[in-house]
């Protein structure tokens, strides 16, 4: 099966290294890129996303926030928070929004543990 997967960070470097450890994993997945929250908002009114990877700390809207619009939009969308600030709070709102948080540095086994249970859950989305 294959599954779209919308990656969110401010810094095109992440975004990269993520879309190079989703190619390893899962080389017939499709990815879609923004930089910041209203980017990642016009990707999924354009195209449906199985999946998503939001950064926390991006100028405007932190991931947090749009975690929650996405899940607003679709609440059985799977996301990942991805953050290199630990703190017990962070984690627990990615929780209580219903996602899932993810440590930086981002290493591709975590990545795979979190895509490989989300795409259990899930039906590929329309081309």
């Amino acid at each position: 099966m294959s599954f779209t997967v919308l990656i969110v960070d401010d810094s095109k470097l992440a975004r990269m290294s993520v879309i190079k450890a989703l190619r390893s994993l899962h080389p017939d997945w499709s990815h879609l890129e923004a930089a910041n929250a209203d980017e990642a908002l016009a990707q999924v009114q354009q195209k449906k996303v199985d999946l998503a990877l939001l950064d926390f700390n991006m100028p405007g809207r932190d991931g947090l926030t749009l975690a929650a619009e996405l899940k607003a939009i679709n609440s059985d969308l799977p996301l990942a928070v991805v953050s290199a600030n630990h703190q017990e709070e962070i984690v627990r709102k990615a929780t209580d929004i219903g996602a899932t948080f993810l440590a930086k540095p981002l290493t591709e086994k975590l990545l795979a543990e979190f895509l490989n249970g989300a795409a259990g859950h899930l039906k590929p989305a329309a081309k």
